[in-house]
């Protein structure tokens, strides 16, 4: 069995169906047409570009364009991670964490799947590596985002009873453990439900892909459960480390509450 190619036509078709959001947009006067539009288009040519983009470095095998390329990946998803965050903290920290955060975690936790578990030869193969990385810091990022968006408007709400404890004699840790809590309770929600829904709700897109692609639908379900560990496993582990990194952004070293430090 192979995969059924796509025309362009096909593709034209399928975009027939973006008129509904259009229609929904006008229908209830929400004003989202142009952003619809926009992002539409922005949509189609990066992932146009990126398939071009991919193609190469599949052909090159090179671990340097591999590498290259997932620098690129991580630094964009730090930037959207501090993009989707109505309150952040002022000046490069913010997206400086962010970035810190995924490069390690998601750098790390891929190169685990794909050498130990996966084991493909070489390695390195691009053609392994640059899907899961993607796949891993698309989840990542939206816990990042939650977590650090929820720490600093969690701090702002409950400055007084933070303040409080801290005069108390409570650690910065101690004065801000309940927003902590929250913080990780909100980033750790998306991967929960993905999980709880995976095989009964929904197909997920990389088992869906591999389907389509005339895989063996035991084998797709094989690789989506090793995914789904992968994704559970470095987004908990990453928005641990962004909270307590936004904790201490967010206090200072005599344990004083910086609200200051934020904008927005």
């Amino acid at each position: 069995m192979s995969y059924v190619s796509l025309t362009y036509w096909d593709l034209l078709a399928a975009a027939v169906l973006m008129l509904f959001n259009g229609m929904v947009s006008l229908g209830f006067n929400l004003g989202l047409e142009r952003v619809l539009t926009i992002n539409s288009l922005r949509m189609v040519a990066q992932l146009a570009l990126i398939g071009f983009v991919l193609k190469f470095i599949f052909a090159q095998t090179s671990p340097l364009w591999t590498a290259a390329l997932a620098l690129v990946m991580v630094l964009v998803a730090g930037y959207e991670v501090q993009a989707r965050q109505a309150s952040r903290i002022k000046g490069w920290l913010s997206y400086g964490l962010a970035t810190s955060t995924l490069l390690f975690v998601g750098v790390s936790a891929t190169i685990y799947t794909v050498a130990v578990v996966i084991g493909p030869q070489p390695w390195y193969a691009p053609r392994y590596m640059v899907p899961v990385l993607g796949m891993v810091l698309g989840n990542m990022l939206t816990g990042l985002a939650l977590t650090l968006n929820t720490l600093s408007e969690s701090a702002k709400a409950e400055r007084n009873a933070i303040e409080a404890r801290i005069a108390l004699g409570a650690s910065r840790l101690e004065a801000m453990g309940d927003v902590l809590r929250r913080a990780l309770r909100t980033g750790m929600m998306p991967i929960i439900n993905a999980m709880a829904a995976s095989g009964i709700v929904s197909l997920p897109g990389m088992m869906t892909g591999q389907i389509l692609s005339g895989i063996d639908p035991v084998e797709a379900a094989k690789y989506q459960i090793l995914i789904m560990f992968l994704i559970s496993g470095s987004t908990a582990l990453a928005i641990f480390l962004a909270a307590l990194g936004g904790v201490h952004l967010l206090t200072d070293q005599r344990h004083r509450l910086r609200l200051d430090r934020l904008q927005g």
